[in-house]
């Protein structure tokens, strides 16, 4: 973990609500929706600055985000600071790979890390990471295509698909 005292961070405005992005001298460590599960300890997010202009990471970031949502960017160059275990950057490794407009499995992205076991594992790690949407963790859909977890919603994780031209499978109604 980064010593807190080195990080900052700051809120932008976007399609799915108020993104808190969080970087350190190094690059971009967090980007937290509104209502993440869990939330971001106070240790990783630093000192708030009024905006992300205060800071080059955070103003590359930020605008590159507001291109995505305006659909002229499907590839982020902003530079990249995660914490956490070996497996869970082979993991966020993954998924960065996982091209726009495109999904995986679970099940998937364990075999592409060499066991069809890990999938739990895989699904745990996909659930840390700390950089949403630039590492695209919103990709990952239930081998049936449905929607499963998100950190920042489901609602945010259907438009962020959508955004990228994918229509999840229909989810099971009682209807």
């Amino acid at each position: 973990m980064i010593e807190a005292s080195l990080l900052r961070h700051a809120l932008v405005d976007s399609p799915i609500g108020s993104l808190r992005i969080v970087a350190s001298g190094h690059g971009i460590t967090g980007i937290y929706m509104e209502g993440h599960t869990p939330p971001p300890s106070p240790e990783a997010l630093g000192v708030r600055l009024p905006t992300v202009e205060e800071d080059p990471h955070l103003a590359h970031c930020a605008r590159e985000l507001a291109e995505y949502f305006a659909g002229s960017r499907r590839a982020f160059e902003v530079e990249l600071d995660a914490s956490g275990t070996d497996f869970q950057k082979r993991v966020w490794e993954q998924l960065s790979s996982i091209p726009f407009g495109q999904s995986r499995s679970y099940g998937a992205l364990a075999l592409a890390l060499g066991d069809a076991k890990l999938t739990r594992a895989v699904g745990t790690a996909n659930g840390r990471n700390p950089i949403s949407i630039i590492v695209p963790c919103h990709r990952v859909i239930g081998a049936d295509g449905s929607l499963t977890g998100y950190a920042g919603g489901l609602a945010a994780k259907l438009f962020l698909l959508r955004l990228e031209g994918l229509e999840p499978a229909a989810e099971a109604t009682l209807f």
